[in-house]
Parts: C-alpha cells; structure tokens; sequence
C-alpha cells in the first residue's frame, strides 16, 4: 500500500498559533469541580495556623503583662514590660536557671545516651544473625503496648533502695533520674534504627570484614557515619521527650534545686499564689521552648529524611 497520498496529522500547536493570529478564541472544556477550587484548602491551613499559634501568642502576651497575673491576661498583647522576667530571674525560692540547667543536662545526656543503646541494638538486629533475634525484636515491640506509669511504683522502690547504697545514683539526683529513663530507651527507636540501617549495603560490612576489620570496627567507623540521619532523627525525638517529662520527675527530684523546668514551673500553678505567679510561669514556660524550637529548625532536613526513610524499610 503506498503512503504518499496519507493525511499527515494535524500539529495542535501549529493550529493554536493560527488561532492566535487570526484572533479566534478557542474554548477549553471547564472540568471544574472540587479540584481546582482549592479556596477551601486555603481556608483550612489558615485555620489551622491559627490553631496552632493560638496558645503561642496566649503565652506570650501573659508573659509581657505588665500586671502578670491571670485574671489581666488577654489573648492580645495589651503592653510589654520585662517585670516578669526579671521576677522570674530574682526570685530566689524558684531558681529557674538551676532548672533549666538540669533540663538541659538530663535531656541531652539521656538523648546521648539513648541513640547509643539503640544505635548499638539496631546494628546487632540488622547486621548479626544469632539466635531469638525475631523473638527479640517482636519482645521490644510488645513491651511498647504496656503504659509506663505501670513501672512507677517499681522505679521509685528500686532507686530508693540503690540510693541507700550508691546516693550518687538514688533519688533525688540526675544521674539516678537519666539511669530511669535510659531502661525505656529501647524498643520503638530500635525498629526505627534498624529500619534505616537496612539501607546501608552489607557489602561494605563484606568488605570492610575482608580487610579485617572486627564489628565493632565496622559499626564505629563506617555505620554510624551512613546512618547520621536517623541518629539525629532519633536524638530529637528523644530529646523532646524527655524536656517534657513530668511524672518521673515529680516522683524522683523533690529538692528545689535538682527540678527540672517542667515540675518547677508546675510548681507556680499550685496553691493560692498561683494566680499572681502567672505571668512568671508564662515567662518560664516563653524561655524554655527556645531549646525545643532551635533544634527543630536547626535539623529539620535530618528529621523528615530519617522518618521517611526509616520508617518504610
């Protein structure tokens, strides 16, 4: 069959320039729907926005009140005066320094402390093959399911009784308080760990083992330094959890100096002063989420890649 005499198809780009020359206007069929009106959209991330700096703003104007009390805070900033925090700074039966300093020490040491356990878990659960290491993860992960507040009474007993021994590591002291929070350090972050150090190649254990190097050897000068993502995903998290904590400080720190933010700060919210130390305590509580904010914003490509990439393995 011969084709010199075929139609050539039509360029609809050729036609769309004639179009526009000519002057003619050419009609697109109107697809409409919820798909492009995306106003809605819009509307619902302003909301949202809104919701989330609602108690930002609230804190903040507490804080600048002049007045500093509750009955006189307003959702709105009505002044701005420092009386608060140089209250907050002066007042020695509430050392709020003291208190963050043992946040901070606690929180970093503990999260330190915590990616290490399960940096070292994970490796052994990805890279080792031994016996009862399914049964061993499937354990951790069922050890998630019970609340921690069941181990209370039992933590309380055991630091009591160690403290009796070794006062360094009892109640009453940040050492004793990190030793508590590093038993449940494992568990959820293992399977995060392991899930991201699945993605680094066994051939580079092969190979690094040909040149005889031992696991340990692999694990600190090769591993950890592929998997730095997830270490500072895991770091943050930890970190911000234990900033936060408040029953197992409340049980185990009781002197004033050795509190952290949260049971100290909890602490202007009792009794019948609570309504004149309002604005100290929206000035403590305005303080102490520097820390929290500085990290997030500091490593917030680490902490989507190492979710992302952690948690679908």
């Amino acid at each position: 069959m011969s084709t010199v005499n075929a139609p050539v198809p039509a360029d609809p780009r050729l036609e769309t320039r004639v179009d526009a020359a000519v002057g003619r206007h050419t009609e697109t069929p109107d697809r409409g729907g919820l798909g492009k009106r995306v106003w809605w959209r819009h509307l619902l991330g302003i909301l949202a926005l809104v919701w989330a700096l609602f108690p930002i703003v609230f804190i903040y104007s507490a804080a600048t009140n002049p007045s500093g009390t509750l009955n006189t805070a307003s959702l709105l900033p009505s002044g701005f005066s420092l009386s608060n925090f140089d209250k907050l700074f002066s007042d020695p039966a509430r050392p709020y320094w003291s208190w963050y300093r043992n946040s901070m020490i606690i929180s970093g040491v503990g999260a330190l402390a915590a990616v290490f356990i399960g940096a070292c878990a994970a490796f052994a659960f990805s890279r080792l093959r031994f016996t009862g290491r399914r049964p061993g993860m499937l354990a951790l992960l069922l050890l998630q399911m019970f609340p921690a507040m069941l181990a209370l009474v039992a933590l309380y007993v055991t630091f009591a009784k160690i403290g009796d021994v070794l006062p360094a590591f009892g109640l009453n002291t940040s050492i004793g308080l990190i030793l508590a929070y590093l038993g449940g350090a494992m568990g959820s972050n293992v399977w995060l760990l392991k899930g991201y150090f699945d993605t680094v190649p066994k051939e580079l254990d092969e190979a690094a083992t040909v040149d005889g190097a031992s696991h340990a050897r692999i694990f600190f000068t090769i591993t950890l330094r592929l998997v730095m993502p997830i270490l500072v995903t895991v770091f943050m998290l930890v970190f911000v959890g234990l900033y936060g904590e408040f029953m197992l400080a409340s049980i185990f720190l009781t002197d004033v100096e050795n509190q952290t933010l949260g049971v100290g700060l909890y602490g202007m919210t009792l009794g019948n002063d609570a309504n004149q130390f309002f604005g100290q305590f929206a000035a403590g509580a305005l303080l102490a989420s520097i820390p929290v904010v500085a990290l997030y914003l500091a490593f917030q490509k680490q902490l989507v890649g190492g979710l992302t990439q952690g948690s679908v393995k």
